[in-house]
């Protein structure tokens, strides 16, 4: 044999892919061949970790093996590439080398990870070098995807490369048998990142009034005393008041720009968390996960301010994940407010000295650290749903981690999103990597968010996007984005395709699929607003089957805003599918209750089609129905009349459906909301409570889900449903609809990793394009 080995020995290059960086996963490797016996060494190369390892066969095997069984609980192998080398003549002993460029490899950056319980006890101990200091962390938990700057993953390409590591970090940094073995942000009080206070207005201009622990000493009198801080989290600024407090609430608020939108809710510990919320075993398994999300649940007591939850009946809540929250809370004592710092509808801030500009005039003050966040990871937002987890905003904790694609995309791809909830998604391969959540895509401000948020993760990802695909909606930023590319690289996407495309391809649909898409408002290709829609789908296109009637919105994006303009729209001019007129008894009619002068101008617009264009759309229908109720007559924030309806709804479980009826117009079933509203005023007009009557509608749609699927399954087979759009975010729609759609024999499926809001479609759009793209291929 070559190189003096016997039968029995050999040696192997490995390469293995996927999230295997920032996970500790070369100490692992370094571990797992020590204990073997086999000499060689490992590196991150590229987006992988390259082995190289010789030795007994048999040893061999079982490195191998153990690879992917024993991986680290953060690692998430998705190939193991295994050749023989032809020279195995590698050094004595097994070493840990520094990164190389390597070859191309997917890039999979992990998220960032919560305080692991070693570092914890660190935290907490007096005798700890590291005892209260709020940036500790390990190879299994700290900053990773907000502080990485390229791929391979080391120290020189996160940003802690500002920070020389000290003789004692060195050491354990050094040493295989500590668990910060190469642990890239390992830091400690006398050579890592420090925290500083500035206090109030005067902050502005001011150097910081205190650092270290005198800083977080302050930020907790302050909260304490009634304030409001801004407060450096690991993905940017967040606004940190106590939950109790009426007043901090209200200036919190204020501060922020956001009147009525419940606020998340963050406390110590499980204990904690279920003195203020009805929590299932699902629940508390996601609020101790690794990423740490806001999880919605129905809340208990009377613990915070009435202003947290703005009379809606689920809370957000969650617990620390940095070691910054934990030393806030355990001094606190006591349930915090803790949201993003941004202006309403904004981006996060993640600048330090923008913090301070927006922020010190407006709080008690701001506590920074001189650690550069390179990417805004806003939370991330879960509720669990039939007993598993579906997210609402993907950011923090999950992103950036890949989601699969159903078709190879023959060409890298980047899918820009829609306008709200805005993320963005870069595809190669079967690989799509969606960006966190950045925000509404309505102003220069997050546009700029979005495309350095773009051009960073083009870096990491080593990508060069061949074709870009969008929405059908002129107006969007992102389709504006787009059009910066040449026409034929551009992918139009339609808006409600991309919706239940997504959950069909998390799900690993095969073959055509209904998709039942309900949602506030998307441009069809008719040129017309849709919103509720059923589609027979496959990955690379559609035909749209059924639809909600169609209403005007009376002054586009004001009636958006005000759900009592959509209530005058049916009233005035809901489309004539045949049925009964449908009038108001005047008792019930809303224009009782709003001015006269708007009422006589909503009449006037809709006779003369002024700025009314018109919508089939399920979100729409839901703020009809808030506004004739009495619920919600002004959204000030999206989704609001729809979710006070929901909660209009709860307790009134046995209600029968309203009347409703389907109508076949131009070759599609469209169900005729009309009937439906016009039960509604008549039942509001007979006394029924509202409650009563919101509860009947939800069971209404279900039903009428279920006949517009059974229709469409009749004409072409397929008894496969795939739900997405916001409206599903409803979770008592979500239950009745499937509970209706699986009575009639239908397999469904609905968003768990990927939102079903506007969050989820660059995803779905990177499905179809690439979808597109292959079947273009194979053409040629």
């Amino acid at each position: 044999m070559t190189n003096g080995q016997d039968a029995g020995a050999g040696a192997r290059r490995i390469e293995v892919r996927g999230t295997v960086q920032g996970v500790g996963f070369r100490p692992f490797v370094y571990r797992l061949a020590t204990a073997r016996g086999l000499r060689g060494d490992v590196r991150n190369a590229g987006g992988a970790v390259v082995i190289r390892a010789a030795g007994d066969n048999t040893a061999l095997d079982d490195f191998a093996a153990r690879l992917v069984e024993d991986a680290p609980r953060h690692a998430s192998v998705t190939d193991v590439l295994t050749t023989r080398l032809a020279d195995a003549a590698l050094p004595a002993g097994f070493s840990v080398l520094g990164s190389a460029a390597g070859a191309a490899a997917a890039r999979d950056v992990p998220p960032d990870l919560a305080t692991c319980d070693a570092c914890l006890e660190e935290l907490y101990d007096p005798a700890d070098r590291r005892y209260r200091y709020p940036f500790v962390n390990c190879t299994d938990c700290g900053p990773r995807a907000s502080i990485i700057a390229g791929l391979p993953y080391d120290r020189a390409r996160t940003t802690m490369r500002g920070f020389a590591m000290c003789a004692a970090c060195a050491a354990e940094y050094h040493d295989p048998a500590d668990r910060r073995f190469h642990a890239e942000p390992i830091a400690c009080p006398d050579c890592g990142p420090r925290t500083a206070w500035r206090r109030g207005a005067a902050a502005v201009e001011a150097r910081p009034d205190a650092a270290g622990e005198e800083a977080v000493a302050a930020a907790v009198a302050a909260i304490a005393g009634g304030g409001v801080v801004a407060v450096k989290g690991i993905g940017g600024y967040q606004l940190v008041c106590d939950a109790t407090g009426t007043g901090a609430v209200q200036r919190l608020r204020a501060a922020k720009g956001r009147e009525a939108k419940p606020l998340a809710v963050m406390v110590a510990d499980v204990a904690a968390a279920s003195a203020l919320a009805s929590l299932t075993a699902a629940d508390v398994e996601l609020l101790a996960s690794p990423a740490r999300p806001i999880v919605l649940a129905p809340q208990v007591g009377g613990a915070v301010a009435p202003q947290v939850c703005s009379g809606m009946p689920d809370i957000g809540i969650f617990l620390p994940y940095s070691p910054l929250h934990h030393l806030l809370l355990r001094d606190l004592a006591r349930p915090v407010v803790v949201t993003s710092a941004n202006r309403a509808g904004g981006p996060m801030v993640i600048d330090d000295d923008e913090a301070v500009r927006l922020f010190a005039p407006v709080t008690d003050g701001v506590l920074a650290h001189d650690r550069p966040v390179l990417a805004r990871h806003d939370d991330s937002v879960v509720r669990v749903r039939a007993g598993r987890p579906s997210t609402v905003r993907r950011a923090r904790g999950y992103a950036p981690a890949p989601l699969p694609l159903p078709v190879a995309a023959p060409e890298p791809l980047l899918a820009l999103g829609a306008q709200l909830k805005h993320t963005f998604t870069v595809a190669s391969g079967r690989r799509a990597v969606p960006g966190p959540h950045i925000g509404d895509l309505e102003d220069a401000e997050t546009l700029e968010a979005f495309e350095r948020s773009l051009e960073a993760r083009l870096v990491i990802e080593d990508v060069d996007p061949v074709y870009v695909a969008h929405d059908l909606h002129p107006e969007y930023l992102s389709t504006k984005h787009a059009a910066r590319w040449p026409a034929e690289r551009r992918i139009a996407v339609q808006h409600h395709h991309a919706h239940v495309a997504a959950t069909a391809a998390e799900h690993e649909v095969e073959g055509p699929f209904l998709g039942v898409a309900y949602d506030g408002l998307g441009l069809g290709d008719d040129g017309t607003f849709w919103g509720g829609e059923v589609l027979l789908a496959t990955y690379a296109g559609y035909r749209r089957l059924g639809r909600f009637s169609r209403a005007p919105l009376c002054g586009g994006a004001v009636a958006v805003r005000r759900p009592a303009r959509m209530a005058l729209g049916y009233l005035f001019g809901a489309e004539d599918l045949g049925g009964p007129a449908l009038d108001a008894p005047p008792a019930a009619h809303p224009a009782a209750r709003l001015p006269e002068r708007e009422v006589a101008l909503v009449r006037r617009m809709i006779d003369r089609r002024l700025n009314s264009p018109p919508a089939s759309s399920a979100g729409r229908l839901f703020d009809a129905v808030a506004a004739l109720l009495g619920v919600c007559e002004d959204n000030r924030f999206e989704g609001e009349a729809a979710m006070r309806l929901e909660a209009a709804a709860a307790g009134h479980g046995d209600a029968a459906p309203l009347a409703w009826r389907l109508a076949r117009r131009d070759g599609l079933w469209v169900y005729d909301g009309a009937a439906t509203l016009r039960d509604v005023l008549e039942a509001r007009s007979s006394g029924e409570p509202p409650g009563a009557i919101a509860a009947a509608f939800h069971h209404t749609l279900a039903a009428v889900t279920a006949a517009l699927c059974e229709r469409a399954g009749e004409e072409t087979g397929v008894r496969t449903v795939c739900l997405s759009g916001g409206v599903f975010q409803n979770r008592a729609l979500e239950t009745a609809v499937r509970a209706a759609l699986g009575g009639a024999g239908f397999e469904v499926f609905a968003g768990e990793r990927v939102p079903v809001n506007d969050g989820g479609v660059s995803y779905g759009q990177a499905v179809v394009a690439a979808a597109r793209l292959s079947a273009a291929t194979s053409e040629e």
